[in-house]
């Protein structure tokens, strides 16, 4: 079983744990306020940040202990990130659904859901919760799934982060016409790191979808190369809830100080 398959057994556990009735569940859909459009706020002519709230990972061990993740967003939105992202996957990323409610109670730039995306009631409690942008992984779906979730995250107002990370998962990616793909150079399946991605996926597509570099952008140079293959955002963690400073480590990675 490679990583990626133990992670999503793990997510189908926890889901089937706290799945609620449909009814129930469309009820807090009504109530949440009307989703931010991620496609706009990410699409400006600067390198923007999708700014990640992030405890822990299966590669890396644990990064932080945040204990407010709400007041670390705050201080992504100060910093001028575009979106700010929150792990809410569990047992490997110490990530919860509290967490993303508290992200979206105080901050007014949108939120991505970032988790493992396996289950249509994923993406009705992403929008109960405040979810702006959800994660779709090719590599986690099948093709019918990937079109089926992209629509389904449409149709609940939410953009998608479609992720790749080989030539066969970006020709999937692109048979469903999305507006924004992720080529993350850190294979899922083995955990290895390869920015090389970046310099292969990135050139081939097209200038009109959102390119989103993510994993492995700790410095300056990394993010030069990510904008250098063609990537208008980057996606940041470990850098920024390790740093002692997350604003200023946001700066110095933009290279605005």
């Amino acid at each position: 079983m490679s990583v990626l398959d133990s992670i999503i057994e793990g997510v189908r556990e926890d889901l089937a744990m706290r799945r609620l009735p449909l009814a129930q569940i469309h009820e807090a859909i009504e109530r949440a306020a009307a989703p931010l459009d991620g496609y706009a706020s990410l699409s400006t002519n600067e390198m923007n940040v999708i700014a990640e709230v992030k405890r822990s990972s299966p590669s890396k061990g644990d990064l932080a202990s945040i204990k407010d993740p709400a007041a670390l967003a705050e201080q992504y939105q100060d910093a001028g990130a575009g979106a700010v992202s929150v792990l809410t996957e569990r047992r490997r990323f110490g990530g919860s659904l509290e967490d993303l409610d508290a992200v979206r109670s105080r901050i007014s730039i949108p939120v991505l859901r970032k988790d493992f995306m396996v289950d249509e009631y994923q993406f009705l409690e992403a929008r109960a919760h405040g979810a702006d942008i959800v994660l779709l992984i090719v590599a986690a779906l099948s093709k019918s799934q990937l079109k089926d979730f992209y629509d389904l995250a449409t149709e609940l107002g939410m953009s998608a982060l479609v992720e790749v990370h080989t030539p066969q998962e970006l020709e999937s990616a692109m048979d469903i016409n999305p507006r924004m793909i992720g080529i993350n150079s850190r294979n899922l399946k083995t955990l290895e790191v390869d920015p090389v991605a970046f310099s292969e996926l990135i050139p081939a597509i097209p200038h009109e979808i959102i390119r989103v570099a993510e994993s492995g952008i700790s410095t300056r140079g990394d993010v030069e190369f990510a904008q250098n293959a063609g990537a208008n955002v980057i996606l940041v963690g470990e850098a920024l809830v390790k740093a002692g400073d997350p604003i200023s480590a946001m700066q110095e990675l933009l290279g605005r100080r």
